[in-house]
């Protein structure tokens, strides 16, 4: 009788270590929060002027994008700029890995995010 209570607390000790799932509605009350403060930072960077960059990488299906999406929901398109470049050509292939991105950069009070899948790095044909 008592190895099952002591199996069944190592049980419950071992679920509470594990991520629990957001229920629906407190997912959407922190996004909403998250949002806030997502315009809070627009507001600065239009303000004092700084370049902000932001590099999501990671394999196809990853979740890359739906992160992307849900950052840039309730910010302007004028202040978050997404850039995600298709597979390279046979011409960017030969060139300087910071050549393809150059012409992306970001100019002052702008915040641009990089979606970058892995067969875009450096080294990586495809």
């Amino acid at each position: 009788m008592s190895d099952k209570n002591n199996s069944s607390d190592a049980e419950d000790q071992a679920d509470s270590d594990a991520p629990r799932k957001l229920k629906n509605k407190t997912y959407l009350k922190e996004l909403a929060t998250l949002h806030v403060e997502l315009v809070k930072l627009q507001e600065w960077v239009r303000h004092h002027g700084p370049k902000v960059c932001i590099v999501f990488e990671g394999r196809d299906g990853a979740g890359k994008g739906g992160t992307i999406k849900a950052i840039t929901e309730r910010v302007s398109p004028r202040v978050f700029r997404v850039v995600a470049l298709p597979a390279p050509t046979e011409r960017e292939k030969s060139q300087m890995y910071v050549q393809r991105y150059m012409r992306h950069f970001l100019a002052a009070g702008e915040v641009v995010i990089f979606d970058r899948s892995w067969y875009n790095r450096a080294g990586v044909s495809g």
